[in-house]
């Protein structure tokens, strides 16, 4: 979960590997990175209220590939001059456990507490 997020339910999906920019991943990482983000991204529409699941590469806030994955009804919602500076633990962890749920509804094996 995004810790200053643009939305209830926006999460970050990080690559084990570091790189500093999303194209220096190797292919197979890459592939396996967006993989993960439309699952999650499927996950995120069936759990929270939204038009479109938006997904951002920004690559300047740390030097490190995530991918954003934000639940979203308008183009305008996708600006990070919106994210919250700070969310209540318990929120995220609430909007944690609704994703974990909708994962095991849709057969995703790995989801772990």
């Amino acid at each position: 979960m995004s810790i200053n997020p643009l939305a209830t339910g926006h999460i970050l999906v990080v690559p084990i590997a570091e790189a500093d920019h999303w194209v220096d991943l190797p292919r197979t990482e890459s592939q396996h990175l967006f993989s993960v983000a439309h699952i999650l991204g499927t996950a995120i529409q069936r759990t929270f209220p939204c038009e479109r699941v938006g997904l951002i590469i920004a690559g300047y806030e740390v030097p490190h590939t995530h991918l954003h994955v934000i639940p979203t009804n308008s183009m305008a919602e996708l600006d990070f001059r919106n994210a919250k500076p700070s969310v209540d633990r318990d929120e995220l962890d609430h909007a944690a456990r609704l994703l974990r749920i909708t994962l095991r509804e849709m057969g995703e094996t790995s989801v772990v507490d």
